[in-house]
């Protein structure tokens, strides 16, 4: 099964929800994803006129293809319901959360994105991440070594 992760998603925003939406894509696209020859990281979501677009994701040019191969930065179409669109509208522009793709994946053969919720985190956020994630390391390393 072919998902593509962003892994800086994680660690730069704190993520509030998350959403499944659709992505209108062109023949080569999908190919090219099948083939894993795409990235997430520094592409976000923005809505515009009741519409939601994903910009800056990059997808590889199908080495196969031809005159017809696509854009490899260009805006995408996402698919949502319009209620849906409408709730995130509002949080994006009352409390100045941000749209992420965290996920690309197949579902019944259909390209889908797992849109986040987030809110950007201070430098002190990641140090404070940083250190917890150190500690639970360390903790696991004397919880194994105690079994020997």
């Amino acid at each position: 099964m072919i998902e593509i992760h962003n892994r800086q998603a994680r660690y730069h925003y704190e993520i509030l929800d998350t959403f499944e939406a659709g992505i209108v894509l062109k023949g080569t696209e999908i190919k090219s994803i099948r083939n894993g020859s795409a990235n997430l990281n520094d592409s976000y979501a923005v809505i515009r006129n009741n519409e939601i677009f994903l910009l800056n994701m990059h997808i590889s040019q199908y080495k196969h293809g031809n005159i017809f191969n696509h854009d490899e930065r260009r805006t995408r179409k996402l698919l949502m319901h319009k209620r849906e669109i409408i709730k995130l509208n509002d949080l994006v522009a009352t409390k100045g959360y941000t749209l992420i793709p965290l996920k690309l994946y197949f579902k019944k053969n259909k390209a889908k994105i797992l849109l986040a919720l987030a809110k950007g985190k201070k430098t002190y956020d990641k140090r404070q991440a940083i250190k917890e994630r150190d500690i639970a390391r360390e903790m696991q390393k004397e919880l194994k070594e105690s079994f020997r």
